[in-house]
């Protein structure tokens, strides 16, 4: 009984030493690794944003009238200069009509001023002026010879007297007459016809104006598009400067987002994008059309343009999408998961490599770019390192680890579930029956 007793208590001893060494052993970290391979990365900014058309037109008539006509309804799709509706406009094309007769009056007047009257009154004074240089020759002849008889004593001074007053009469007549028709050539005829240019310019605005008028009763189209909002009805009347209309050009949207200046700074126009829509698996392709050149004061960041050619038609204006934008792009680079880089206090980075010997080896890094899944690896390990993706959070370097394999798939983990629960089944009855015997 003493000899039983004390083979139980050496054991007991034995048991609890080797309890105690293995305590004292390191501890050993289940990891799962992969290789540092080749790979394109491209840099991905995310951002979310509202989507806008490229044109939009809202029409507003410039005159309050009551709407006569619409000659299209929401979603009709209109050109360039078309004819959209029409307001009561009958007080308009009158005076349209007035002014049409007036500018017509008034080019009449011009083409008789130009034509008729002015020649006329040429005519005439060149008439005059010949008659009074007729009028002066003939009585410088008469002054002539009495001046002749006069110094031959033929005639008493008194008559010669009266030839020389005729004389200066005829000669201050003929002056008059060549002034007059020089005012005439010189200034009549370029008053004259500023007076005609005057009245007719003032008949054409005057026309001019009331056609503007008469048109402004005319909704016309600006751009290429889709009517996408007609609040109004025939017989309602339509205020000056409030909305009657709403053109939108669809076939080019414009997703507007705002990104951070420290993403925005490596933009360029023309980088591929895509805009994802909500509950749409699809994605629309698009490209940076604009990048703005200030910075928003108000949110501190940058307006980025994502301009899409074929939208489809899930996406629409006002709609709120994520865009997601290719800043940047490495062919061939050396790149591991992101699960497996780390950073220091620092602001290094550094990858935990599984080495040969069962260990988890610390090596600094140098990253560049960074995907969603993968960040690309400049320096500090060399393809095909395997480097610790899971389980290396926060694990001391050289620390004991055991590599696992992945998790298997879902459709695996199912199957193996049924394995064993077939196995289960199986063994059921092998207890029972040792439980009976």
């Amino acid at each position: 009984m003493f000899l039983r007793v004390a083979a139980t208590c050496a054991i007991a001893w034995a048991a609890l030493g080797c309890s105690s060494d293995e305590k004292a052993k390191d501890p050993v970290v289940s990891v799962q690794i992969t290789a540092a391979h080749r790979a394109t990365i491209a840099k991905i900014i995310s951002a979310d944003a509202v989507v806008f058309p490229s044109q939009q037109a809202v029409l507003t008539p410039k005159i309050t009238s009551t709407i006569k006509s619409f000659l299209v309804q929401r979603g009709s799709r209109v050109h360039k200069g078309e004819l959209l509706a029409v307001l009561e406009n009958a007080d308009l094309s009158a005076a349209a009509e007035q002014s049409k007769g007036e500018f017509e009056q008034a080019e009449a007047g011009y083409a008789t001023t130009t034509g008729a009257s002015l020649p006329e009154q040429i005519q005439k004074a060149e008439l005059d002026t010949a008659s009074a240089k007729s009028a002066l020759d003939a009585q410088q002849q008469v002054f002539n010879s009495r001046k002749e008889l006069f110094e031959q004593g033929g005639i008493p001074r008194r008559d010669f007297d009266s030839a020389q007053v005729a004389l200066m009469q005829a000669r201050s007549q003929y002056e008059q007459a060549q002034k007059q028709l020089d005012d005439l050539h010189r200034i009549g005829k370029q008053q004259a016809l500023k007076s005609a240019n005057g009245q007719l310019a003032a008949a054409k605005g005057k026309f001019l104006g009331a056609q503007a008028l008469l048109s402004y009763s005319e909704i016309r189209s600006p751009i290429d598009g889709v009517v996408t909002e007609r609040p109004q009805y025939p017989g309602e009347l339509a205020a000056a400067n409030q909305p009657l209309l709403t053109v939108m050009d669809l076939s080019k949207l414009i997703a507007k987002a705002h990104i951070a200046q420290s993403e925005a700074v490596a933009l360029k126009i023309g980088e591929p994008a895509e805009l994802q829509l909500p509950g749409v698996d699809e994605k629309v392709k698009g490209r940076v059309s604009l990048v703005s050149p200030a910075l928003d004061p108000g949110s501190t960041t940058i307006e980025v343009w994502v301009e899409t050619t074929k939208p489809g038609s899930a996406l629409k204006p006002g709609m709120t999408v994520q865009v997601q934008i290719e800043a940047a792009t490495a062919k061939d680079a050396l790149a591991v998961p992101a699960s497996a880089v780390f950073k220091n206090a620092d602001g290094t980075s550094f990858v935990l490599i599984a080495g040969a010997d069962q260990k988890a080896h610390v090596a600094t890094v140098e990253t560049g770019i960074k995907s969603a899944t993968e960040v690309q690896i400049l320096s500090g390990i060399k393809e095909g390192d395997a480097v610790i993706t899971s389980g290396g959070y926060a694990l001391p370097d050289k620390t004991q680890i055991k590599i696992e394999a992945p998790a298997p798939a879902e459709k695996e983990t199912g199957d193996a579930a049924d394995s064993d629960k077939k196995g289960d089944d199986k063994a059921k009855p092998a207890a029972k029956a040792k439980d009976k015997d």
